[in-house]
């Protein structure tokens, strides 16, 4: 079975193509819902739709920007004529309307734009202001959203309970079932009258009613929580002035008119105009498919909601939002799209066919024999002329018994179970601080034997402080002088200190509306900035002292950022650079020393340097170089900002503490079998100090240089690999290779980390993405597979452990139903062939069907992990689904069940001394009862495939104790007082003990089996 599921229902966690997702759909034969079975799938046609779309923007923005190319020679013959302003909008005080802005940046229309007054008019037309931003005076922000609209897109609406309803009642053999009923009940009222000859299709209709309210009742709450989890994962803040404050605004209440701060990483929230910034280049291929990024200056100032910040930093006025925009659109269609379904919903389909199949020739065979037994009778009896209608309700009810074996058998519930199990799973892990965005993420967690950690944030605190600092040459001990630090400086180097702090910075100190002030930016920026403010720096008079020219961003390949900026006395220029210390002290050729005297770096000095460099990094703190040159021979804002020739004017070292828990969160998953690699882009001596401090760097393992591991031929990695635990100023290439060869030439199963924009490759490669909700852009969001909203290593082992529990959930689930349909099916099947009837009717087996399949997922797909999961080795890549252990226990179990059951049938009458017309009745009624009672008991030692302890914890999942005792509280009403429409008659109390110690010894016997090794 297992190669057969590999070749046919095999797709990945990831990255699926859609013909393997069509191929596995063509091969599901025996599906008697559709609608249910693929619910929760991939919609493909809506996939084709949106690439459609796609193609379309693609197209349309090539037309746009040739046309706004040619229009730059027309721009004088702009008619005023050209656009009237509607009454309505003038009513409101507003120069323009939603249609008009939309059209002036989805069509790139430079024409309109200048006709409109450029930036500036549009912002005046839209009573906006590029500095301040939009008042938010609530009548005028609401009139705003009534005159342009809201930043949502349109999504399908919840469908309502009774929707669930009727899809439930979508099943073929239900519906063949109800036809059934509602013969039986013409032919039956009309030979035996009413109320009598109502009673078996009344029972078949109770029945379908029941199952269907409780499948619909449990598909209905899977639908509540993965729409809230859609909520969650739409939450995302950008940064918005308005009223002349910068504040975090969630994206869809951003207006046109809104100024919005954008920065590497980030997701353009609303399409819109530059207003200002820096080296802007912008990722559109998430809006058109288009993989070469786009300028965005003042000359192209058009920015379209959807695409990414792939560099530099820029402040944008909105102008369109929501269904306006191309972006709208798109994710409306994608949005029906689905998600892709994961490697156990396909594999679970395949386990269904394939016993579907097995299911529907036996129900064939079944009615066939029974037929053929009483058209036999009726020859021998010279009656084979002349039907009664006792005789065609006879023939009524084999074809309702052969139907419910197809009920029976076809295990509809198996690939429903997964999508329980996660998304019971998804909700619990919301409240442990981890967001799921895609599926297949839990399962495959949990087969993870690798996870690849960033340090900053994740394995350190993210709370970060300037504590030492060699400044002109002299170390001192920040964290200790504070303020005073400030006189032991020369006056000269605090002032080019300052300079270099405030302009070279991705960060800002602003004031907020309760007037205090206020650091924004990275938890760096803000550690380096608080040392600025410490030394009596002011960082508004300091910004607007000094004019940018050029400003390069911190990126994870260079490591490191620069600014040039115009000095006021005489207009020279200077520029400043801070990064990893290594790579800016060795583009130094100066240095300032005690006195605040630029002097050559010597040999000595470097030493020293170095050496400090080294301290700092063995104390676990984070080591920044801060320098300037001056430039003399002039700068063209074209340039690169020189790589050399700078002048050294300070070291620091930044105090990230470690996060509790975290090297216990390291040393189980080394007990779990998981391997954890710390992959920073700091100094080797900080990973390594930082590595031994959380227990990853042992004694056998190697910390190794990103451009070290680069020069590695293959074979020499083949090494080299098993053995890196920590990787040091690595790249996102660095990242990117690593992860790869582990996934490819070692197998393992990859979790990776990680925050910043360069890390998507790497996230994307990784069979696991995890991103930072708090550090991480929104392009390594976009990338990943889990957001780990408090950036804690110790959620992700929450993740881990949940991922193993989805998985043995799962398996547990189906090493049950799979002994119910071996059983139900034997049972009836050996008995219309032998004795010429079924003991099991429609009704009863109705009931069954309904304990195995909705109840059997909710009592045992929910079950929370335990702290024993992660004293297990993962599953890997290579595992089977359905393992040596499950075939033994179901085997095990089925022989049981069907023993007794077979025993009952042969020798039930004389052994309870049943005799009379009702004997039959009573005989097939204890062996009902003792079949369910099998199953309950059996439902209990599923918890646990490999332990004999299976009650260990029962208590805390309070759903299977409510499943279980529901269960046994409806047979004994379903026995004891609905005998006239299940077919059963009330049983006496030593028939009740009988049947509960035959259930009862079914867990002897799996803990016996348990035993036997395989």
């Amino acid at each position: 079975m297992e190669s057969y599921l590999n070749q046919n229902f095999d797709v990945k966690a990831k990255h699926s193509s859609e013909e393997a997702l069509e191929k596995w759909r063509n091969l599901c034969g025996v599906v008697k819902n559709p609608k249910r079975r693929f619910r929760f799938t991939a919609n493909l046609s809506k996939r084709y739709e949106a690439a459609a779309m796609r193609r379309t923007n693609q197209e349309k923005l090539r037309i746009a920007v040739l046309v706004s190319k040619a229009a730059f020679q027309f721009i004088s013959g702009v008619a005023p004529s050209d656009y009237t302003v509607p009454e309505e909008v003038k009513a409101a005080g507003f120069n323009i309307c939603a249609d008009e802005l939309g059209s002036i940046v989805e069509s790139h229309d430079v024409k309109k734009l200048k006709f409109h007054g450029g930036v500036d008019g549009l912002a005046t037309k839209l009573k906006a202001s590029p500095t301040e931003g939009l008042s938010t005076d609530a009548a005028h922000l609401s009139q705003r959203q009534d005159l342009f609209g809201i930043n949502k897109f349109a999504e399908s609406e919840l469908k309502s309970f009774w929707v669930f309803v009727w899809e439930a009642l979508q099943d073929m053999t239900l519906m063949i079932l109800g036809v059934c009923a509602f013969v039986s009940l013409i032919v039956g009222i009309a030979t035996e009258g009413w109320p009598k000859g109502s009673h078996d299709g009344l029972g078949i209709v109770a029945s379908i009613l029941l199952v269907v309210f409780v499948t619909a009742t449990s598909d209905y709450r899977q639908s509540l929580q993965f729409r809230d989890l859609d909520k969650e994962k739409k939450k995302i803040t950008v940064q918005v002035t308005r009223n002349g404050f910068r504040q975090k605004l969630s994206i869809y209440e951003l207006l046109p008119g809104d100024v919005v701060h954008l920065g590497i990483g980030d997701q353009v929230p609303a399409d819109g105009l530059f207003l200002s910034g820096f080296s802007v280049v912008i990722d559109e291929s998430s809006l058109t498919g288009e993989s070469e990024p786009v300028m965005v200056n003042a000359q192209n100032p058009f920015l379209l909601s959807g695409t990414k910040v792939q560099d530099g930093s820029c402040k944008m006025m909105v102008t369109t939002v929501g269904m306006r925009t191309q972006w709208g659109k798109l994710m409306a269609t994608l949005t029906e799209g689905g998600d892709d379904e994961t490697p156990l919903q396909v594999k679970l389909n395949g386990v269904a066919t394939i016993i579907g199949k097995i299911g529907l020739f036996f129900a064939v065979v079944t009615f066939a024999v029974l037929v053929q037994g009483m058209f036999m009778r009726k020859v021998s009896m010279g009656t084979h002329w002349i039907w009664s209608g006792d005789e065609a309700l006879e023939l009524l009810e084999y074809f309702a018994i052969a139907v419910t074996i197809v009920v029976v058998a076809v295990p509809e519930g198996l690939p429903l179970a997964v999508t329980l199990s996660l998304a019971f799973a998804m909700k619990k892990m919301m409240n442990d601080k981890a967001l799921v965005r895609h599926l297949a993420a839990c399962e495959t967690m949990g087969s993870a034997t690798t996870i690849c950690s960033d340090k900053t944030g994740t394995l350190t605190t993210n709370h970060m402080t300037v504590v030492k600092s060699c400044i002109c040459m002299s170390v001192q001990d920040v964290a200790n002088k504070g303020s005073s630090l400030q006189s032991e400086i020369p006056e000269s180097a605090v002032k080019l200190l300052i300079q270099s702090i405030f302009n070279n910075t991705g960060g800002e100190v602003v004031v907020n509306k309760h007037g205090k002030t206020e650091i924004l930016g990275s938890p760096t920026e803000t550690a380096i900035l608080e040392l600025g403010l410490s030394l009596g720096g002011k960082f508004q008079e300091e910004r607007k002292s000094y004019k940018v020219v050029k400003v390069e961003p911190f990126n994870s390949t260079k490591k490191r950022m620069g600014v040039v900026i115009e000095l006021p006395e005489g207009g020279s220029l200077r520029a400043h650079t801070k990064g990893a210390s290594e790579i800016v002290l060795a583009a130094c050729d100066k240095v300032v020393n005690s006195s605040g005297e630029v002097v050559p770096l010597d040999e000595e000095s470097i030493n020293f340097l170095n050496a400090t460099i080294n301290e700092f990094a063995n104390e676990a703190l984070r080591t920044l170089c801060l320098a300037y040159m001056d430039l003399e021979n002039g700068f063209s804002p074209d340039e690169a900002i020189p790589a050399s020739g700078f002048t050294c004017v300070g070291i620091v070292g930044i105090k990230d503490p470690v996060r509790p828990g975290v090297k216990e969160s390291v040393e189980l998953c080394r007990r779990a079998g998981i391997t954890v690699r710390m992959v920073t882009g700091d100094n080797i001596n900080t990973a390594k100090a930082i590595a031994r401090e959380c227990g990853i760097l042992t004694d056998d393992g190697i910390a190794i240089e990103g451009p070290v591991f680069r020069e590695k031929s293959q074979e020499e990695m083949l090494e080299l690999i098993p053995k890196i635990q920590v990787m040091a100023r690595s790249s996102p290439m660095d990242k990117h290779t690593l992860v790869k060869q582990l996934r490819t030439t070692f197998d393992e199963v990859v979790a990776v980390t990680g925050d910043g924009t360069n890390d998507a490759p790497a996230l994307h490669e990784a069979d696991i993405g995890l991103a930072m909700g708090i550090a991480g852009t929104e392009v390594a969001k976009e990338s990943a597979d889990v957001i780990i909203l408090d950036d804690n290593f110790s959620t992700i082992v929450t993740v881990a452990k949940w991922g193993r529990s989805v998985y043995i959930n799962i398996q547990k689930f189906v090493q049950f139903q799979l002994t119910v349909n071996v059983v139900a099916l034997i049972v009836n099947f050996s008995s219309a062939c032998l004795t010429g009837s079924a003991p099991l009717t429609a009704v009863q087996l109705l009931w069954v069907n309904m304990i195995m399949d909705t109840l059997g997922a909710l009592a045992l797909a929910t079950e929370p992990p335990n702290n024993e999961l992660m004293k297990r080795l993962p599953v890997g890549r290579r595992g089977n689904f359905i393992t040596n252990a499950m075939w033994r226990n179901i085997l095990g179990q089925s022989v049981y069940q069907f023993i007794v059951i077979w025993f009952l049938q042969a020798k039930g009458k004389s052994v309870f001394g049943l005799d009379g017309p009702d004997s039959t009745l009573m005989l097939n009624t204890l062996i009902f009862n003792c079949f369910v009672f099998c199953q309950v008991f059996n439902e209990i030692s599923s918890r646990e495939m490999e332990e004999i302890d299976v009650f260990k914890g029962i208590l805390d999942n309070y759903v299977f104790v409510v499943v279980i005792s529901a269960t046994v509280f409806s047979q004994i009403i379903i026995i004891e007082f609905l005998g006239t429409f299940a077919s059963t008659t009330p049983l006496t109390l030593v028939q009740w003990i009988f049947s509960i110690i035959i259930g009862f010894l079914g867990m002897p016997i799996a803990a016996g089996l348990k035993t036997i090794p395989v």
